[in-house]
C-alpha cells in the first residue's frame, strides 16, 4: 500500500516520510486515531516506505520486490497482530491470517464489527491473548529474512488486557531494526505500561471535504447525497461507506421541508410525508432521523452564538440560520432532538414507521407551531 492510495491525512503522511528521510524512526509508535480515519492503511504504507528499495521523494516506488510483497501483504518481515476469537482451532492471530489478509486486500477501512463478521465469533469475546504475545516475541526474535527492518503492526492494542505486560521488555528493548506500530482508537483503554513506552502519533479524523470527495469519486452519489452522508459520518469513512449503500437522498431538503410543514400546521402534507417515509426501509429511516438530530445540534450552535463551529455546507447553513433566526429557539430545538432520538430508538426496535412518523410529525406541530414543550424542557433564563 502506498501513501497516494490513502484518503486525506496529508500532514501525517509528510510527517512519517520526514522521519524516514531524517533517520529518526522511533522503534515503538502508537497511531492514535478515531475510527475510519485510515490509521491502519497509513501504518502499512509507512512500513512499505521504510523497506522500499527505491524510495521516492514522498512515497514508496510500488515496483521493487519489497513493495510487490507488501502490496499482497506477504512480505516475510511484515507481521500483524489483532483481536481474534480463540478456540480449539484458533490459538493465535496467525490462525486467521488468511481472513485478515482478505479483509485488508478488499478494503483497509474497517472496524471491529466488520472484522467480527468475517470470523466464527459465536458468543466469544475478542482479545489478544497471552499465546499471541508469546508468538509475537518468538517471531521478532528471528533475524530479518529480506528487509532491513522487521515490522509488527498491532491493530487495537486495547484488546491486550494484562497479557500485554509480556511484551513490555520486547517493546522497550527490541531486537535491532525492529519497528512496532500500534493502531489504537482509545488511549484510556491501553495499558499504561505500554503507553509509556511508545511515541504517540495523533491522526485526526477526515475532513468533511475529504469524505465528500471520496464518495463522489467512488460511489454513484449525487453531490447532495455525498454532502449529507459526509455530514452524518463526521469524518468516519467506514460509516460514510455504509451510508452510501442507502438510497435516501437530499436529507437536508427533506428534513427542513418536514420542519416547515410542522411550523405551518399542514396536517395533510404531514400525512403524505408519513406515508412516504414509511416506505424508505428501516436503515434509511434511522439515517434520516440521525441526520435531523445532527442538523438541529448545528442549529443549537447558531442559536448559542457559535456560528464559527457549525460544520454545515454553505447552502444548508443559510437555511439553518434562517430557521434558527425566525422559527426555532434553543428549548424548541432540544425538545425536537429528544423526539427524534426517541423515534430512532423505537425504529431500531421495529416500531410501526407510519404510526411513529405521524406521531413525531404531530409533536413537531405542538413544539414549533404552538410552542408547547414536553415536560422537562422548560428553562428559566436570567
Amino acid at each position: 500500500m502506498q501513501f497516494k492510495e490513502i484518503i486525506g491525512q496529508e500532514r501525517v503522511k509528510q510527517q512519517l516520510v520526514q522521519t524516514v528521510k531524517e533517520n529518526r524512526i522511533s522503534h515503538a509508535q502508537l497511531f492514535l486515531s478515531p475510527a475510519g480515519s485510515g490509521a491502519l492503511p497509513l501504518a502499512i504504507a509507512y512500513a512499505q516506505y521504510i523497506n522500499c528499495l527505491n524510495k521516492g521523494e514522498n512515497d514508496s516506488c510500488g515496483e521493487c520486490s519489497s513493495c510487490r510483497k507488501y502490496e499482497r501483504l506477504i512480505h516475510p518481515d511484515l507481521h500483524f497482530s489483532y483481536p481474534f476469537f480463540a478456540s480449539a482451532s484458533v490459538k493465535t492471530a496467525v490462525d486467521v491470517l488468511e481472513e485478515w489478509r482478505g479483509m485488508l486486500m478488499h478494503d483497509p477501512y474497517f472496524d471491529m464489527d466488520i472484522w467480527r463478521s468475517k470470523l466464527d465469533a459465536a458468543n466469544k469475546q475478542a482479545n489478544i491473548n497471552i499465546a499471541e504475545c508469546h508468538d509475537i516475541i518468538k517471531k521478532l526474535s528471528y533475524k530479518a529474512f529480506e528487509a532491513e527492518t522487521k515490522v509488527l503492526i498491532m491493530w487495537l492494542p486495547e484488546y491486550l488486557d494484562k497479557a500485554g505486560n509480556a511484551l513490555l521488555k520486547l517493546i522497550e528493548e527490541p531486537p535491532a531494526n525492529t519497528l512496532f506500530i500500534l493502531i489504537a482508537q482509545s488511549q484510556d483503554q491501553i495499558l499504561t505500561t505500554i503507553l509509556s513506552r511508545t511515541q504517540i502519533v495523533k491522526i485526526p479524523k477526515l475532513s468533511s471535504e475529504e469524505v465528500t470527495g471520496y464518495l463522489l469519486n467512488a460511489s454513484g452519489l449525487t453531490e447532495h447525497q455525498a454532502i449529507d452522508y459526509s455530514f452524518l459520518a463526521d469524518g468516519n469513512l467506514i460509516e460514510a461507506k455504509a451510508l452510501a449503500a442507502d438510497t435516501q437522498s437530499d436529507s437536508s431538503g427533506t428534513f427542513t421541508a418536514w420542519l416547515r410543514m410542522g411550523f405551518g400546521n399542514k396536517v395533510p402534507d404531514l400525512i403524505d410525508f408519513t406515508d412516504e417515509a414509511a416506505k424508505w426501509g428501516r436503515e434509511n429511516q434511522k439515517n434520516f432521523l440521525k441526520y435531523g438530530v445532527n442538523y438541529l445540534r448545528e442549529c443549537c450552535l447558531i442559536l448559542s452564538g457559535a456560528e464559527e463551529l457549525v460544520k454545515l455546507p454553505p447552502l444548508t447553513f443559510e437555511t439553518a440560520k434562517k430557521l434558527s433566526t425566525h422559527v426555532l429557539t434553543l428549548p424548541m430545538a432540544e425538545a425536537i432532538i429528544g423526539e427524534l432520538e426517541k423515534a430512532h430508538y423505537h425504529i431500531e426496535r421495529n416500531a410501526n414507521p407510519k404510526i411513529l412518523f405521524l406521531d413525531v410529525s404531530l409533536q413537531l406541530v405542538k413544539i414549533i407551531k404552538f410552542k408547547t414543550l414536553p415536560a422537562g424542557t422548560q428553562y428559566i433564563y436570567n
